[in-house]
């Protein structure tokens, strides 16, 4: 899927780049005096992972492959006619570790001392293979008083050399990597405050976080995706994986009585999908004692009709698909895609206004 906005390009453009299992996606926006505006989106899309699980870009196994992911940068760039070539790109979860912290109120000065320890204790790799990063996400009341709440973030170098290379392979000037839960939390949640359960389908995997008060409080991922629904109806009706596709699209959830196999079929793996997220849900409003007031969904994933009432059915909390394009400056054309490309194009939205 491409889409040609022409649009004049000056400076304070940016490309957010999101390599997923199965897709690449790129959207490129404009800083201006009022809203962000979307000059231009790309979406690649590969399915030859249904056939061939070890196809995918990448997976879970902490690898993505160079050569073949910056051809498809390349062959996305050129199709779309993206113009900047500066741009900040996504890092799964799966390929990050991340935890919350709990500790006393200190100066900010004392904070990095403190650190060092904590980072001995919770990262699983020598400190020298990693790099980390840290962020305040918020104060607890604890009956030991009040403590303050760090986001520990490592990623192994290797992964970080990787996306250098296929950056500088695509052409493209890398300015910042991110985790993609963060990119999610901007696009989708921003200021708002209220306690938030993100649930990202991707293709191969599951990305399930928690904001609360804007900040990411919670992170865990589901090895089951989205492919996982298409290949249920695949095989439980005898049909190819394009109109398995198709079907997921158009009736899903809610296909008639006399359809009611397919509306049935993806249940099993939803259902582990929603499994992952009660856990969530639970461990953040135990730890926290807050409770969850809304969940949204996002990623390509999620485009199984009827996902949103039994999502709800199942969890309670008001559920919706996410729709990062809704604080973008859009052109008419685009503004008719937005509900169908929003929760798709968010976490690549969220990492082109990262900067601007």
């Amino acid at each position: 899927m491409f889409n040609i906005l022409k649009s004049y390009l000056g400076m304070g453009t940016m490309l957010g780049v999101d390599i997923g299992t199965a897709a690449i996606k790129i959207v490129e926006i404009k800083k201006t005096s009022t809203l962000p505006k979307l000059l231009n989106y790309g979406i690649l899309k590969s399915n030859t992972h249904l056939d061939r699980p070890n196809s995918a870009i990448q997976s879970s196994a902490l690898k993505i492959v160079e050569k073949e992911t910056a051809d498809l940068l390349k062959i996305l760039i050129k199709e779309a006619n993206f113009q900047s070539r500066e741009a900040i790109a996504s890092i799964p979860v799966f390929s990050a570790f991340i935890t919350l912290l709990e500790m006393p109120q200190m100066p900010e000065a004392d904070i990095a001392k403190a650190m060092a320890f904590q980072i001995k204790q919770h990262i699983p790799l020598p400190i020298s293979e990693v790099a980390i990063d840290w962020l305040k996400v918020g104060d607890k009341e604890t009956d030991e008083g009040l403590k303050q709440q760090i986001l520990l973030i490592s990623i192994p170098n290797e992964i970080i050399q990787r996306y250098r290379n296929i950056f500088k392979l695509a052409g493209l000037k890398l300015k910042a990597l991110e985790i993609e839960s963060l990119s999610l939390a901007r696009a989708l949640v921003g200021n708002d405050p209220t306690p938030t359960l993100l649930v990202d389908i991707g293709a191969l995997s599951t990305n399930i976080a928690v904001i609360d008060q804007g900040f990411v409080k919670l992170n865990v991922f589901s090895d089951i995706g989205g492919a996982s629904l298409t290949m249920a109806i695949a095989n439980g009706l005898g049909i190819n994986i394009k109109r398995a596709e198709e079907l997921k699209k158009q009736k899903g959830l809610k296909a008639g009585p006399a359809e009611y196999e397919l509306s049935t079929l993806p249940l099993p793996y939803l259902d582990a999908i929603i499994g992952e997220t009660i856990r969530a849900k639970n461990k953040f409003e135990r730890e926290q004692d807050k409770k969850i007031e809304k969940i949204l969904l996002a990623g390509g994933g999620a485009n199984l009709t009827g996902i949103e009432e039994y999502f709800s059915k199942q969890m309670g909390p008001s559920v919706s698909m996410g729709n990062a394009l809704s604080g973008l400056s859009l052109s008419p054309e685009t503004r008719i895609l937005e509900k169908q490309l929003g929760a798709e194009l968010a976490i690549a939205a969220g990492l082109a206004i990262k900067e601007l």
